[in-house]
């Protein structure tokens, strides 16, 4: 095999593995994955957080041609990104909140995060997160101006995961998070230039800045509280900062938008 072929063979796995990681789509190589081989794929996050965020654009953009109003069209947007992603993000934003609001000690709040039962911090951690994006969603209203949004929403929030797991170290020797390994430097920069680029295309300059500067000083948030409470991140820590980065962007969509 050429180099060539081998550096696109290479690519497609990556992208296989990225959309297996944050999706339920069947597109996960039958074979076992190599040694780091997760960390290395996830400079793939955006690309398949984009495959997701047009899932959901196409939905609204039907509703729409239906006659559904923006409410009903978001929430059927936000129902078909949940879907596709079987709420992996959801259901970690949920288990960090009942861990980190709920638990007295580091081993308690791991505990809480690892079970399956929900709590109220985690209902309203959900109820907050649906909100908010199904208010803006349905603010921005325009179908085209909807699916950028939900497009560069989706790729930007998953870009910051890389850096997020290379920076902040794995709380517990077990679980997604620490078995998916740390991302090589090379990883996170593709990454982050993607997810830069996506929100620059979509938002234009002015909102990508704005969304970059929030979404850093969310992940520094996010990660000073993990380390404190936890000694770390989880995959439960890196699915409650993609939804942090999904609400931010399409609130700063939404913002500009009204504001036109």
């Amino acid at each position: 095999m050429t180099p060539r072929a081998e550096f696109w063979k290479d690519v497609v796995a990556d992208l296989r593995m990225a959309a297996s990681f944050v999706t339920i789509l069947p597109v996960a190589s039958s074979k076992p994955a190599a040694d780091g081989a997760v960390a290395r794929a996830t400079w793939a996050l955006p690309l398949a957080g984009l495959l997701v965020g047009l899932a959901g654009a196409f939905v609204y953009k039907v509703a729409s041609r239906f006659g559904l109003t923006p409410n009903l069209a978001a929430l059927l947007a936000l129902a078909t990104t949940a879907l596709i992603t079987g709420a992996l993000h959801e259901d970690g934003l949920a288990d960090t909140a009942d861990g980190l609001g709920g638990g007295r000690t580091r081993d308690r709040k791991l505990e809480i995060m690892r079970d399956s039962r929900i709590g109220t911090y985690g209902v309203c951690a959900l109820i907050l997160s649906f909100g908010l994006r199904w208010s803006a969603l349905a603010a921005i209203a325009s179908p085209w101006a909807v699916t950028l949004a939900l497009c560069a929403a989706h790729a930007a929030a998953r870009a910051g995961v890389p850096a997020f797991m290379s920076l902040v170290p794995p709380a517990r020797p077990d679980g997604l998070s620490a078995s998916a390994g740390v991302p090589p430097g090379r990883s996170v920069a593709i990454a982050f230039a993607l997810g830069t680029l996506a929100l620059a295309l979509a938002l234009g300059p002015g909102k990508a800045l704005v969304s970059l500067i929030l979404l850093s000083l969310a992940g520094l948030l996010l990660a000073r509280l993990a380390i404190r409470q936890i000694g770390g991140q989880t995959g439960d820590i890196l699915g409650a900062f993609e939804q942090t980065g999904e609400i931010l962007i399409l609130l700063v969509a939404a913002a500009f938008q009204m504001g036109r």
